[in-house]
């Protein structure tokens, strides 16, 4: 029945389809198994579309339609991708689905394509990088993937399930090592990133540990970073339950700190929930009106600023389609847009399906007006902060060098990039820009 319920997902056409796991679930009544079972599915289809995408293409015969396809992409997410599902199961569960859902002949089908993959297959690596998936022990008797010395970014999106659009400002960026490096990361559960905001990091830092698990101390003072697996864990705890520690990575935590935002300052958080980043400017002493456009969002935002206990310095504010924000004027505003989330693919893997030429263009011309309304809102001497979860330059520094270049009285105060190192214990899981722009007095 999962199988099905995860073809029906990602048949529905939704943007995030692990986020539809959680109503799916609830609707057909699933035990905590298979509703884990299916989540670790779907998930796993989005981080290796590309790659699952290659194979259906090497082994499939004749060109299969989508329903088809999203078929032998889950059933090859099963047998190659997914530890602890025999591939016996695999086949004969996905088969079932297919026949299920699309008769018996389309059953047979599946069958067929799926058997022929599994014999061409061998435990180990061939140290070809035609030959061999990335991080799964498993390769080919022939080429499944473009000669990546001939083919970089065609290798990039087959093996790496990274499309070629994101690799090539990567690669150009940051250099072919470092490229791959994130998109090899991008393939894997990240690790749970936590902000300590009550009392020392080694404290939290123990008590966790208390609870078998596996704390590692981030490169920002108050992250603790854990092994991926470990949130139902972490919510549970008395920690997270008193506010003394949330979920929270260092790239939003600099972000908000880069407000420097201080006791009796007001500020405007216009994009805020889930109110992670509100939090650190209501903890610091400044009184913040917290603005989005959904309610549920902002009940979002006032549970976790309660938890933490800064709600009484939190005013919350619904914008409904055509509102526009509080008039202000503000001592500063934190602009923590809606962007690409290139920095956030090992969290986010179906973000990188969405980056296209269109939807790019849309999300900027959405970032330059939420930036036009946010200045208007800064009094003169104050500040306002740029923020995503992006590490596309067009989302980042030449937004921020075009508002300077059309708004004179604005200087660019400090800025900075940072690269998400999702595995590494130290972190930070998340990568991102932000960058403090200060309008004169």
């Amino acid at each position: 029945m999962t199988r099905l319920l995860a073809w029906q997902i990602l048949r529905s056409g939704a943007t995030v389809p692990s986020r539809e796991v959680s109503r799916v679930a609830a609707e057909e009544g699933l035990d905590a198994r298979d509703r884990a079972f299916l989540r670790r599915l779907v998930e796993t289809e989005e981080r290796r579309r590309g790659t699952l995408q290659a194979l259906v293409h090497r082994f499939a015969h004749g060109s299969p339609n989508r329903d088809l396809a999203a078929h032998l992409r889950l059933g090859f997410a099963q047998m190659f991708f997914l530890g602890g599902v025999p591939t016996r199961a695999a086949v004969s569960e996905q088969v079932r689905a297919a026949a299920d859902s699309l008769g018996l002949s389309k059953g047979r089908y599946v069958n067929a394509v799926l058997r022929t993959a599994q014999r061409a297959s061998r435990k180990g690596c061939a140290d070809d990088p035609r030959r061999d998936l990335v991080d799964a022990e498993v390769s080919f008797d022939e080429p499944v993937f473009v000669d990546p010395a001939e083919h970089p970014l065609v290798w990039f999106e087959e093996a790496l399930s990274m499309p070629a659009a994101i690799a090539k400002g990567w690669i150009k960026r940051y250099g072919r090592e470092e490229a791959e490096r994130m998109a090899r990361e991008a393939l894997r559960d990240p690790r749970l990133s936590l902000r300590v905001t009550r009392g020392t990091r080694d404290e939290l830092a123990q008590e966790l540990a208390a609870l078998d698990l596996e704390v590692a101390a981030g490169v920002h003072p108050a992250i603790l970073t854990l092994p991926p697996g470990h949130l139902e864990a972490v919510l549970a705890s008395d920690a997270f339950r008193e506010g003394r520690l949330t979920v929270q990575g260092e790239a939003a935590l600099r972000a908000a700190e880069l407000c420097r935002a201080a006791p009796g300052e007001r500020w405007l958080d216009l994009c805020a929930a889930p109110g992670g980043k509100t939090a650190v400017l209501a903890g610091a002493g400044a009184e913040v009106t917290a603005c989005d456009v959904g309610e549920q969002k902002l009940e979002r935002l006032r549970e976790t600023c309660a938890r933490l206990g800064v709600l009484e310095r939190v005013t919350t504010v619904l914008l409904a389609e055509g509102d526009d924000a509080p008039a202000g004027p503000f001592d500063g505003v934190l602009l923590d847009v809606p962007c690409s989330n290139t920095g956030v693919l090992a969290r986010r893997p179906e973000a990188r399906w969405r980056y296209g030429k269109q939807a790019r263009a849309s999300l900027e011309a959405a970032q330059a007006e939420l930036l036009e309304r946010g200045a208007a809102r800064v009094r003169p001497g104050g500040a306002l902060v740029w923020s995503t979860c992006s590490l596309e330059p067009a989302e980042n520094r030449q937004r921020v060098r075009a508002f300077l270049e059309a708004h004179p009285e604005w200087t660019l105060e400090a800025e900075h990039e940072i690269l998400p190192r999702s595995s590494e214990p130290a972190g930070p899981v998340d990568g991102g820009y932000a960058a403090r722009l200060v309008r004169a007095g």
